[in-house]
């Protein structure tokens, strides 16, 4: 039987491409972005691609235009949720989508709902609550935390599913972890991209001596990693022979390659970057602007996650 899937702040489409090839309908989807609007309607030219605040959408009339619901994807936003906007100020608001998902949930009824969120939102004050929402609607809720790189992403990306069932305790285990894939099977070493010298007085002083790090560790005739923004944990740089560190909205990491004439670099691109978040080759990124699509990967699901979960959640069911 089919699974008719509902993708809430769809983003770049990663949820729904992982639910498709797990066999799942894609029949709409809604996110407030237009750029991820247009990604969306791209990719799946199939489903309705509604562009709007999900705040100001009636669940009902949808439920009118579009029929019945088996499954509900959603990722509320997740930015003053991440450690990644480290002191800044949270916006409560942005917390607050996650609860647009409850009255989606109680007008379409669906077998299944799956939210998708950074690890963080578990010490979100109104976390409980939410559960406590979905609980009320009848749903048995699981808490799963799921590295993308235990199911062959060539990226270290934790984060938090609740995984949400009307009949019952959800089948979901723990990934097995997979052979991972290296930051070197993502880059384009034939792409034919502008490179600058590493070693210049325009570069930060936190740049040239993340890069001096590597060097030391690696010898001089090795490629490299630097975090090129953001700092970490890490000494801010990796060898090529390691999974990418999480992928975020920002343009991070660069790649630095030796030549005669000394070290150069360059940005990864949105390309490069769409395969370390394991969406494949040919999926189509080419609205909006080069910024624009670092984000789109920076907020996406990871499509081998999401197919893992929508396949051993509705195993009964098929």
């Amino acid at each position: 039987m089919t699974i008719r899937t509902l993708d809430l702040f769809h983003g770049a489409g990663g949820s729904s491409l992982g639910a498709k090839t797990a066999g799942a309908e894609i029949i709409a989807g809604i996110d407030y972005w237009h750029i991820a609007s247009d990604c969306f309607s791209m990719n799946f030219p199939e489903a309705r691609s509604i562009n709007a605040d999900i705040r100001e959408s009636s669940p009902a009339r949808l439920h009118d235009l579009i029929g019945d619901i088996d499954l509900i994807l959603a990722s509320p936003e997740c930015t003053d949720h991440s450690c990644a906007k480290g002191a800044r100020q949270r916006c409560e608001e942005s917390k607050l989508t996650a609860f647009q998902v409850i009255k989606f949930a109680r007008e379409f009824r669906p077998k299944w709902v799956v939210i998708e969120n950074v690890i963080q939102m578990k010490s979100w004050s109104r976390h409980p609550e939410l559960l406590d929402e979905l609980r009320k609607l009848g749903y048995y809720v699981q808490e799963n935390r799921i590295n993308a790189h235990d199911l062959g992403v060539p990226q270290t990306r934790k984060r938090l599913f609740l995984l949400c069932s009307l009949s019952g305790r959800v089948d979901c285990a723990k990934p097995m972890h997979k052979e991972g894939k290296t930051a070197r099977t993502i880059i384009n070493f034939d792409g034919d991209y502008t490179f600058t010298p590493l070693f210049s007085s325009k570069r930060a002083k936190a740049t040239i001596e993340r890069a001096k790090r590597a060097i030391s560790a690696l010898g001089t005739n090795e490629p490299f990693l630097i975090v090129y923004y953001g700092t970490d944990g890490s000494g801010g740089w990796q060898s090529l022979d390691r999974s990418l560190r999480t992928v975020t909205t920002l343009d991070r990491f660069a790649y630095v390659k030796p030549t005669p004439t000394g070290h150069i670099m360059r940005m990864l691109q949105p390309e490069e970057l769409k395969l370390a978040m394991g969406f494949p080759i040919n999926y189509r990124l080419e609205s909006g602007t080069r910024r624009d699509k670092i984000k789109l990967m920076g907020n996406a699901v990871c499509p081998p996650v999401m197919e893992f979960i929508v396949r051993t959640i509705t195993r009964t069911y098929q």
